[in-house]
């Protein structure tokens, strides 16, 4: 039976990372999980944080995956170094990839970065770029109200807009040309985030990235799928699996379809 590769976010967010896998490497099967009972993670203390990673890791463990993936810029920042050192597969996080997009595409030097309360104050992702690029100019923002819109499916509304707006327009007046959005929720946003903060602002999200370092690791360790005539998907959720699903289906698209989903709800508190 085949490997899965795991993925684990607080929610939703993390189908943006599941769907670039889909993508770059169709021959490998994902087990996902959606910690949606107790989203959303940024306000949390980080001891809160690595728990829940912890819980579900230990959860995911059962299905003997070939690698672990935090889709979560939180859980990432949070409790990346403790979860490697409690397994013994590759652990794979997404703020290190994001920062390395960042600073591959800008040009003036001034990059920003949106995420949760958690993300930000723990300054992962400017370490992250200022370990690529001493000189890197980092601007930061907090924007505690785009995950509780993803998880309720608002991606498109005047609420959202002017959510968007009020949280990140005044970022527009920093000479920015680069904009990392350092939380997994976000790209399902990206549309309206690009209409506040114009054209000439270049969206970074981490799952093209973070897909590719996985490919690297996998292939260096001979881990990577020869694969299967039909692949068997399995996605997770802690919360309500009905705005789950329907989250998944409209991200996933026909793909959701040609990979069949087994819809379960494990029993963690």
């Amino acid at each position: 039976m085949q490997q899965p590769i795991a993925i684990l976010d607080s929610g939703v967010g993390g189908l943006t990372v599941a769907k670039e896998v889909m993508r770059q490497l169709p021959r490998e099967k994902i087990l996902y999980f959606g910690d949606t009972a107790r989203t959303p993670y940024g306000p949390r203390s980080s001891e809160e944080i690595i728990r829940f990673t912890r819980e579900i890791v230990d959860y995911l463990i059962q299905f003997n995956p070939k690698m672990i993936v935090i889709a979560c810029n939180t859980a990432t920042a949070a409790g990346l170094e403790d979860i490697r050192s409690r397994v013994d597969i590759p652990v794979v996080g997404v703020i290190d990839p994001g920062a390395r997009a960042a600073i591959a595409i800008t040009v003036t030097g001034y990059v920003g970065v949106i995420g949760t309360v958690g993300t930000i104050k723990s300054g992962a992702y400017e370490q992250a770029l200022r370990n690529l690029s001493p000189q890197v100019q980092v601007i930061s923002e907090a924007c505690p109200r785009f995950v509780p819109l993803v998880e309720k499916g608002n991606f498109h509304s005047f609420e959202t807009f002017e959510t968007v707006k009020s949280s990140i327009g005044h970022l527009r007046f920093f000479p920015m040309d680069t904009l990392i959005l350092g939380c997994t929720h976000y790209p399902f946003l990206a549309e309206t985030i690009s209409e506040v903060m114009g054209q000439s602002v270049n969206l970074i999200s981490s799952a093209g990235e973070t897909t590719r370092e996985i490919r690297k690791i996998l292939n260096d360790n001979d881990r990577l799928a020869s694969g299967e005539k039909e692949l068997v998907h399995q996605f997770f959720c802690s919360g309500d699996p009905r705005m789950f699903q329907s989250i998944a289906k409209r991200w996933l698209g026909e793909q959701i379809e040609l990979a069949p989903v087994v819809w379960q709800i494990p029993n963690i508190s």
